[in-house]
């Protein structure tokens, strides 16, 4: 898999991020997804007729934090297909996914206001083999992520080095050999040591969600107090308000 990064700090490929705080909740929170909401939404995605190759949940999710963290808001209609297949091939014609969107929205609401608000969520990540590595596991995540910065690449174009460390926190689960035109992140990548088991990894995947949003969504109110990160971080850094039980 080749990981392109369009454009990174020191580059003259856009602006900094003006802060639009569009990922800010509205005052009625979305409804959490509950196991069997999850479950169904898993049925729905593999139900999905060939020869389309949906998106599967943690890869989804991933996804999802991706469009989130942009500085403007894509339209559905520019990702959902996405959702359905990685070539955005079209649904075939009667098929009903009204209730997959539903689910996917939910969640969609659920990461928006978590993000908004600085708040911890539980990424879907879901462990691997016994004998797989934390990287293993979190991969799909990440390359969820990667493919919403490949469709809409505005994020990656915000001049700020703020951006090097959450994003090298999230693309050394990448092989480096994926990595194009990344010097400046592979730098950042060596300095950081790879979390030990599958509990920091995710911990360090919330931490990354929140910093991108600093940056590109960067809040009016004063943030949030941030304990030191662990070691192996680059630079002070940031955990969400609420800690995983």
């Amino acid at each position: 898999m080749r990981v392109a990064l369009p454009a990174l700090a020191g580059t003259s490929a856009g602006p900094r991020a003006s802060g639009d705080n569009r990922a800010m909740s509205s005052p009625t929170p979305p409804v959490p997804l509950v196991d069997g909401d999850i479950e169904r939404l898993h049925d729905l995605l593999q139900a999905l007729p060939a020869p389309l190759e949906p998106l599967d949940l943690p890869s989804l999710d991933g996804f999802l934090c991706g469009l989130l963290l942009q500085p403007q808001a894509p339209a559905l209609a520019a990702w959902w297909p996405r959702v359905l297949d990685h070539e955005s091939r079209p649904l075939p014609a009667g098929h009903d996914a009204s209730e997959l969107q539903a689910l996917v929205m939910s969640r969609h609401d659920e990461l928006k206001r978590a993000i908004g608000r600085r708040d911890w969520f539980d990424p879907w990540v879901f462990p691997g083999e016994d004998e797989s590595s934390p990287s293993d596991a979190v991969l799909p995540w990440v390359a969820g992520f990667a493919e919403a910065q490949d469709l809409f690449p505005q994020l990656m174009r915000i001049e700020d080095p703020e951006l090097i460390e959450p994003l090298a926190l999230l693309y050394l689960h990448f092989d480096p050999d994926d990595l194009e035109d990344a010097d400046a992140l592979m730098a950042v990548i060596e300095t950081i040591e790879p979390p030990s088991d599958l509990a920091e990894a995710v911990q360090d995947v919330v931490r990354a969600v929140m910093l991108i949003a600093d940056v590109s969504q960067p809040r009016a109110a004063t943030p949030v107090r941030r304990p030191a990160p662990r070691k192996g971080a680059v630079r002070p850094g940031g955990r969400p308000n609420r800690p995983r039980r």
